[in-house]
């Protein structure tokens, strides 16, 4: 198993590459994003942080972990791009 912590994300518009705007804080096996948080709340806005990752980078799943939470079960919401 490997895992790359925050992995640069080129991003490319119309042909033209606008450079490494995004970096991914866990990729695991070249398979799964981990977007890791601790804030009071999960927000749609960081739900679609992690579509937009999956989406630039051509991968399936993803895992929204919120560490702000009573138990950690309760903090990981799981992200799926194009299924």
């Amino acid at each position: 198993m490997t895992a790359h912590r925050q992995r640069p994300v080129s991003l490319e518009y119309k042909g033209v590459l606008l450079g490494d705007g995004f970096r991914l804080d866990i990729l695991v096996n070249d398979l799964l994003l981990v977007e890791i948080k601790a804030v009071e709340q999960v927000l749609p806005l960081h739900e679609a942080q992690l579509l937009t990752y999956l989406r630039l980078t051509d991968k399936k799943l993803g895992l929204l972990i919120n560490f702000n939470t009573r138990t950690l079960k309760d903090g990981i919401k799981r992200v799926v791009n194009g299924l």
